[in-house]
């Protein structure tokens, strides 16, 4: 994954309404018109918060009939998952070596 897409998927999770959206999405497509209904926003916005997400491969839109629903992209998710799991891995070990060190330090310690 290159640093350009990472950068484009953090910044489109950083926003809470992005990430609300994400998660109607998650439960199945759904409309422009239906994913703006629980916001007291313009439709422009929401189409912007939509194009940031589509830039970010997190949505794709299709085609039916009259409608064009919005469709959860999961592989971008999976992709900043594995970065992060780097540090998850990096973070254990480190408190790892501190729960050791504090057992070797209760251990020195006289009762």
């Amino acid at each position: 994954m290159s640093a350009d897409n990472l950068n484009a998927i953090f910044a489109a999770l950083a926003d809470p309404t992005r990430r609300a959206i994400l998660a109607r999405l998650s439960k199945g497509d759904s409309t422009v018109t239906e994913l703006a209904e629980p916001f007291s926003m313009s439709m422009p916005a929401i189409t912007k918060h939509l194009k940031v997400l589509e830039s970010a491969g997190l949505i794709s839109r299709g085609r039916d009939a009259q409608r064009r629903p919005c469709h959860f992209e999961a592989n971008p998710l999976q992709e900043a998952s594995g970065w992060i799991e780097q540090y998850r891995q990096l973070w254990e070990q480190q408190l790892d070596q501190l729960e050791t060190y504090l057992q070797v330090l209760q251990s020195q310690t006289p009762t």
